[in-house]
C-alpha cells in the first residue's frame, strides 16, 4: 500500500519497479513558503501571526513567508519540537512534475528529503516512472496536482501509484488539488491504480468524496488565507465577505464566521429568458466596506470580475478576491488586473507561471498545512481537528 500526495520528481539511487504509460503527466508540491503576511483583519481576529514577506518572485508577485520561529496554532505539531530521524521514519514523500516547488516546501516543513524518482517521457509521449530508492513497507505520499495539462498530470499520478504498489509500499496516499468533471471516473482510476487513501485540497463539490471507495481527507485551505487576512489592518466593522454566486454561499458563510464573524453578502445572477443577458443583483450591504470575495477557484475570472464591478457600483471601498486554486485561463489575468481588485489572494496548489503574474497578485503557500496533514495521517491522528 502507499500514500499519494503529488511531490516533484528527482533521480538517483537504488532502482525499484519502473512503470510507464502512454499520455504525459506530472505534478508536485514543494517549497517552504507559508501562510500569513500583510495585515487585513481586526485586531481581535482569530488568526494573527507574525510573518515576513520575501522579495517579489521573479520581480512580480508578492509571496508571503511565515516566520520560521512562529507557527499558527492550527499548525503546531509535536513533530516540529523534535528532530526527525530520517533513517528511522517509514514515511516517504515523492513529487510528480506538476508542482515540484510545493513538494519541496512540504518536505522542508516535515524535516524530510523528497524521495528519489526518475520521471521521463519517451519520444511518443509515453510516461516512464522509476523509483530510485526502496519503498518496501513504507507509508508513501505522492504529491501531484491535477492542474493543466490535467490529463497528463493525472496519468503521471496513476503511473506513480502503480510503481509504488509494485515496489511493495505499505500504504499509498494521493493528493489532488481539485476534482475533474469526470470525478467518479478519476476516483475509480486512482483506486484501481493502487492508492489506499486520497488527500484532496478544497474540492469544488464536497460530495465528490463519496465517489471514492477508499478513505478521503478533505484539506481546507481557508486557514492559510485567513491567517493572511487577519494580519491586515482593517477593522472588523468594515469587513464584509461576499459570495460571487449563490452556489458558494456555504463556503463564504464559513469563511465569514472565522473572519471576526463578518457580515455576508451574495451576488445573485439571474437570466430572465433565452438569449437574454444575465442580470446581477446584490443581496446585502457593502457600501463603504472592504469586500472580500471568496471562491474555491478562479478560472477565466468572468464571474468574480462581474461581481467585483457590481460591488464597486454598490459603494464598496475596496474589493479583495480570495481563492485556493488559481487556474487563470485566458482572459483571467486581464480581468483580474483591470483595477477592480485591491488584491487577488491565491494559494500555490497550482504553480504560478510568469505570464500570469500581475501587480495585485499574492501567492500563499499551503506547504505547512499539507505537511501537517501528512504527519497526522501517518501517525493515525485527527486531521479534522486542524480546521476546527
Amino acid at each position: 500500500m502507499a500514500s499519494l500526495v503529488l511531490p516533484s520528481p528527482t533521480s538517483s539511487s537504488t532502482s525499484t519497479a519502473p512503470s510507464s504509460a502512454s499520455s504525459s503527466s506530472s505534478s508536485i508540491f514543494c517549497g517552504r513558503r507559508s501562510l500569513a503576511a500583510k495585515p487585513l483583519s481586526a485586531a481581535n481576529a482569530p488568526y494573527a501571526v507574525k510573518c515576513e514577506i520575501t522579495q517579489p518572485l521573479n520581480g512580480r508577485p508578492c509571496v508571503p513567508i511565515i516566520n520560521d520561529q512562529v507557527l499558527p496554532k492550527f499548525l503546531q505539531s509535536k513533530r516540529l519540537q523534535k528532530a526527525v530521524d530520517r533513517n528511522e521514519t517509514r514515511l516517504k514523500i515523492f513529487s510528480g512534475t506538476a508542482n515540484p516547488a510545493l513538494s519541496q516546501e512540504i518536505a522542508w516543513y516535515m524535516g524530510l528529503n523528497l524521495g528519489k524518482v526518475n520521471i521521463k517521457r519517451f519520444a511518443d509521449g509515453e510516461i516512464y516512472v522509476q523509483l530510485q530508492e526502496s519503498v518496501r513497507g513504507c507509508d508513501v505520499f505522492l504529491v501531484q496536482a491535477t492542474c493543466p495539462p490535467a490529463n497528463e498530470n493525472l496519468m503521471e499520478l496513476l503511473v506513480m501509484i502503480d510503481a509504488c504498489r509494485r515496489a511493495s509500499a505499505k500504504n499509498i496516499t494521493a493528493t489532488q488539488g481539485r476534482e475533474s468533471i469526470a470525478a467518479k471516473l478519476v476516483a475509480n482510476l486512482i483506486t484501481e491504480a493502487g492508492a489506499d487513501r486520497v488527500l484532496a485540497c478544497d474540492l469544488h463539490s464536497g460530495q465528490s468524496m463519496g465517489y471514492f471507495d477508499i478513505p478521503v481527507d478533505h484539506v481546507y485551505c481557508q486557514p492559510v488565507i485567513l491567517d493572511y487576512l487577519a494580519s491586515k489592518e482593517v477593522s472588523s466593522n468594515d469587513l464584509v465577505v461576499v459570495s460571487p454566486d449563490v452556489g458558494g454561499v456555504a463556503r463564504a458563510r464559513a469563511f465569514a464566521k472565522k473572519l471576526s464573524d463578518a457580515p455576508l453578502a451574495i451576488v445573485d445572477k439571474r437570466r430572465h429568458g433565452h438569449n437574454v443577458a444575465e442580470v446581477m443583483n446584490l443581496i446585502g450591504d457593502v457600501k463603504g466596506k472592504v469586500a472580500v470575495m471568496v471562491d474555491d477557484m478562479i478560472d477565466t475570472a468572468g464571474t468574480i470580475a462581474k461581481g467585483a464591478a457590481l460591488l464597486h457600483d454598490e459603494g464598496a471601498r475596496e474589493v479583495y478576491a480570495c481563492c485556493t486554486h488559481a487556474v487563470f485561463s485566458p482572459p483571467a489575468v486581464e480581468r483580474l488586473s483591470s483595477g477592480l481588485f485591491q488584491e487577488v489572494i491565491v494559494t500555490n496548489t497550482i504553480p504560478a507561471i510568469e505570464k500570469n503574474y500581475f501587480p495585485q497578485l499574492t501567492v500563499l503557500s499551503v506547504a505547512n498545512l499539507l505537511g501537517e496533514t501528512i504527519w497526522r495521517v501517518h501517525d493515525d491522528c485527527s486531521v479534522s481537528s486542524i480546521f476546527q
